[in-house]
């Protein structure tokens, strides 16, 4: 049976798969980032990390979860919880996972896991880069906030969390691209927002 916690869970491992999968054709750094054996290291563990959100779903899926167990992910610490507002939850992760995929595909090779700067480096504008300057930001938040409106004190805690890295590597980025893109960069920064269209 499909649940709004078997949905939430699925986007975060397919953001999370996508994610690694994709970082094996990115661009090589020239400057921050991640690197080397690091780098490597890094994508299994994202892929480790899917495997095991995989295995969660699947396990609630077929009603195997218990509290002491899988199912603390989702036990309701803070806030009642109703059905209505977990399949709101659920299409809100929908929403934010395409929304990063769309900019990790939009943004091609000139992804990193970290703030860098790579050979060649390219200022995307296109898709999502079109409205907001950290897309791929905006979705992660988008389905950290989904997480945490099922009321769980886990899901509250990603949503923190994310909320706090990811935003205070919004002014490393910004940096790096005024540095690479000293003409294009102003001006692009003046059409568009930082993480919610037509908002901020």
């Amino acid at each position: 049976m499909i649940t709004y916690q078997i949905i939430i869970i699925g986007c975060w491992a397919a953001f999370i798969l996508v994610w690694a999968v994709s970082a094996f054709n990115t661009k090589r750094d020239v400057q921050g980032g991640d690197g080397g054996a690091w780098q490597k290291f890094a994508l299994l563990r994202w892929v480790v990390a899917a495997i095991v959100l995989v295995f969660v779903a699947s396990r609630i899926a077929t009603g195997t979860a218990h509290f002491t167990n899988v199912g603390l992910i989702f036990s309701y610490g803070i806030f009642p919880q109703s059905i209505d507002l977990g399949w709101f939850a659920a299409a809100l992760s929908v929403i934010g996972v395409a929304f990063a995929v769309w900019a990790r595909v939009c943004l091609g090779r000139n992804w990193s896991s970290r703030p860098a700067v790579k050979v060649d480096h390219e200022l995307v504008t296109s898709g999502p880069y079109a409205y907001v300057r950290h897309p791929i930001y905006t979705g992660l938040i988008l389905m950290a906030f989904a997480t945490a409106l099922t009321g769980s004190v886990w899901g509250i805690g990603v949503f923190i969390i994310a909320c706090f890295v990811l935003i205070s590597r919004i002014p490393i980025e910004e940096k790096i691209m005024l540095e690479l893109f000293p003409n294009e960069y102003p001006e692009y920064r003046k059409r568009t927002k930082c993480l919610v269209p037509f908002v901020w």
